[in-house]
């Protein structure tokens, strides 16, 4: 039980993810369920889930830009290494230093999926569609 209750504290929750319908924190029972307290409310299904509030302290965060990504991964974990490529045109003389790797599970990358989806449709609505391959880039201008 300590254990369970030392990892739900560590998992992290993403902000537009974290709803109080999916806390366990806050049930009013134990695991035997006897200290539940009646209450005449009604039933937690009935209600709209609720955001929770999730505090982030980015004061130690290192700001690094990336022009290169490599995407690997295991059946459990997504691996994403991220490089700055000193020679975007064509095929690199020398290999790209990997300076930043990201490992997750699954879920958290298809939430990521979903929230750079969102971000770059946003830009897209306002600024237009951008162009990914490099040579139609530089072709057109």
């Amino acid at each position: 039980m300590a254990e369970d209750k030392d990892q739900e504290e560590t998992n992290e929750v993403p902000e537009d993810e974290a709803t109080d319908g999916d806390a366990t924190d806050g049930d009013a029972t134990d695991e035997a369920g006897s200290d539940a307290a009646p209450t005449n409310e009604p039933a937690a299904a009935d209600a709209p889930p609720q955001r929770a509030a999730v505090q982030v302290d980015d004061s130690d965060t290192m700001c690094t830009y990336a022009n290169f990504c490599r995407v690997t991964g295991s059946p459990e974990e997504l691996i994403v290494d991220f490089a700055l490529n000193p020679q975007p045109m064509g095929a690199p003389t020398s290999p790209i230093q990997i300076k930043q790797r990201t490992v997750m599970n699954y879920y958290t990358a298809k939430r990521l999926l979903a929230a750079l989806q969102m971000s770059v449709q946003r830009h897209e609505a306002v600024f237009g569609v951008l162009e990914t391959d490099i040579t139609k880039r530089v072709a057109t201008k």
